[in-house]
């Protein structure tokens, strides 16, 4: 039963990291610009914060999942964070990779965006509830636990392969950085309006 909650939690978030989003579009960019050494700095910092982020959202799934306008207010957050990364991508867009980066400076980004993370909350909503409600894990304590090892072992999984896909395809197709952080930036801006567009719908449009 350890192993199957482990291993549920493992899978969970294996393909909730899947899509892209502000974390693996990230890491792609630290990929390129810093090297899979960074990469793997930032992706051990960031699971080892999402462990501590789905203990937390897993014991309040059920209450969050009543709040209604939380959808929203998410969607308003990722609106904000996605036109700031983009802006701060877009802007650094041509300046040339640094030769040397401080050894901490990967790891501090990656607990910095472990915390801000609000597109994992409707994940673990969703996710959380049903693997609660339907009895594939408990919801006890020690069980939280192992699943959030699980959670935190998937995210990094996950964002491992992204990151040696990522160095796999720029030095097979000899992508520069300029064009690679280019159409970063672009999905960040897009993302961001694809949020927006999202909140225009659901108040003016849907009855």
């Amino acid at each position: 039963m350890i192993f199957l909650t482990f291993f549920i939690g493992l899978i969970a978030n294996f393909i909730g990291y899947i899509p892209p989003g502000n974390i693996n579009l990230t890491l792609v960019q630290i990929t390129i610009n810093r090297g899979i050494k960074e990469a793997v700095r930032f992706i051990t910092a960031f699971s080892a914060v999402e462990f501590f982020f789905t203990y937390f959202i897993m014991h309040a799934a059920r209450w969050l999942s009543g709040q209604l306008k939380l959808g929203t207010i998410i969607d308003w957050i990722m609106v904000v964070l996605f036109g700031v990364m983009g802006y701060i991508t877009w802007i650094h867009r041509n300046a040339p990779p640094k030769a040397n980066y401080s050894e901490h400076a990967s790891i501090k980004y990656g607990i910095l965006l472990g915390f801000l993370n609000p597109m994992q909350v409707p994940f673990w909503m969703v996710t959380g509830t049903y693997l609660i409600t339907h009895e594939w894990i408990l919801d006890g304590r020690v069980a939280l636990v192992i699943f959030s090892l699980g959670s935190a072992a998937g995210a990094f999984l996950c964002l491992f392969i992204y990151a040696k896909f990522a160095k796999y395809i720029q030095e097979r197709f000899a992508l520069s950085t300029r064009l690679i952080n280019t159409s970063i930036a672009i999905l960040f801006f897009a993302f961001a309006v694809y949020h927006v567009v999202k909140q225009i719908y659901l108040s003016f449009f849907k009855h």
